[in-house]
């Protein structure tokens, strides 16, 4: 019995918040007639976007209500009210999830006063139930209902309140937009680095590697020795210029993933590291087998961010040890890197984390960095592809 009333008190506490929201979206009917109005006479048109906000956030009040009830969270998929007024405006209206926060709210205006059969249940409750348990020794048959009120509230709001295919519709074009936007820049950024390393180091050693043999053609015939000499240093110009392009080549795609996979190549990375590190592979140990690797853009990523990470780890950190995971799941491949050092990392640092969250975020994945102060950082990175 005493386990039935707790419910029933908590069951009827979250029902008497689901009133005070609902005579509070009562009075709110007063600031949308504002809005309204303010919106017809074209003066108060900057309300409309201030309004939505407000009821964003009411809604949002009602989803952590409810996911505190029934252990499930309910997602939100709004579009972001920035930019000009002009903007702001087009977007309140247009988006799916304002006319889905205006229907919930309506409706709260009805079931949102549940707690008035509730607050009836209760001396009924304890009468019956008392008799029923203190002496009849049987399960309680109406406090109970009144969780079973609160359940329904949880189960309306839920249904009311889920970001509907058209919402998280437009939220995924807005994440796409934005991802677009990162992988742009990204690339451009890359494109400006692969130049700026032909242009100021292949490219010079190319034309003075033409000079020389220039001179030398012109000194073959009145001073063969200068001649030599000058094919001497024209071939070590050759060869510096070969190590520079294979430099560069590597920076666009390392051929070592095409020669020994995701594992090896990260091998090889924590081997020349400058630091204690640990490799962990776990279904990515055989490469050569039809469907045990991930594709060359996947590969690339991955090696790309785990490189930057031992990098940063061995540069700022001050760490002498971290450790790799990499992680073969059904939907794609997981890479964590951990170090052990000062902490305090974040993408505005300067350290190059912003380019891995930009690379990863490229492909479609996720990008999570845990750094306290005082250690460890952690990089996390999920990236989804097909087996």
């Amino acid at each position: 019995m005493g386990k039935t009333v707790r419910h029933a008190a908590r069951a009827t506490l979250q029902l008497g918040f689901a009133a005070f929201m609902a005579f509070g979206t009562i009075i709110f009917i007063t600031v949308l007639l504002i809005t309204a109005t303010g919106a017809l006479v074209v003066i108060g048109i900057w309300l409309v976007p201030e309004t939505v906000l407000l009821i964003r956030r009411i809604a949002g009040a009602k989803r952590q209500r409810t996911a505190l009830w029934t252990g499930t969270p309910i997602p939100e998929a709004y579009l972001p009210l920035t930019g000009p007024l002009r903007e702001r405006l087009r977007t309140s209206v247009r988006d799916p999830g304002t006319l889905a926060d205006l229907t919930w709210m309506v409706a709260h205006y009805a079931y949102g006063f549940l707690l008035a059969p509730a607050l009836l249940l209760w001396p009924v409750g304890l009468a019956v139930d008392g008799v029923r348990c203190g002496l009849l020794h049987r399960t309680p048959r109406v406090l109970p209902l009144i969780g079973r009120l609160a359940d329904l509230d949880a189960r309306w709001s839920t249904a009311l309140l889920k970001p509907g295919p058209r919402a998280q519709l437009a939220e995924r074009v807005e994440e796409l937009t934005v991802t677009r936007a990162g992988a742009i820049a990204a690339h451009g950024a890359e494109l400006r680095r692969i130049e700026r390393d032909l242009h100021d180091g292949t490219q010079a050693r190319l034309v003075s590697l033409s000079m020389r043999i220039g001179l030398a053609r012109r000194a073959y015939d009145q001073d063969p020795e200068a001649a030599r000499k000058l094919l001497a240093d024209a071939q070590d110009q050759a060869e510096e210029a070969l190590t520079e392009l294979r430099h560069v080549v590597r920076g666009i795609h390392p051929p070592i993933l095409t020669d020994r996979g995701l594992a090896g190549a990260v091998r090889a990375l924590a081997a020349g590291s400058g630091l204690d590190v640990t490799v962990r592979v776990d279904g990515l140990e055989d490469g050569t087998e039809p469907g045990a690797r991930a594709p060359a853009a996947v590969e690339a990523a991955a090696y790309f961010v785990v490189a930057e990470a031992l990098t940063n780890a061995a540069k700022h950190s001050g760490a002498a040890q971290a450790s790799v995971h990499l992680l073969r799941e059904p939907a794609g491949l997981r890479v964590t890197v951990r170090d052990t050092g000062r902490g305090g990392a974040h993408q505005a640092g300067g350290s190059g984390l912003l380019g891995m969250q930009r690379r990863v975020a490229a492909l479609d994945g996720t990008f999570a960095l845990t750094s306290p102060l005082g250690g460890p950082t952690v990089i996390d990175v999920e990236l989804p592809c097909v087996w």
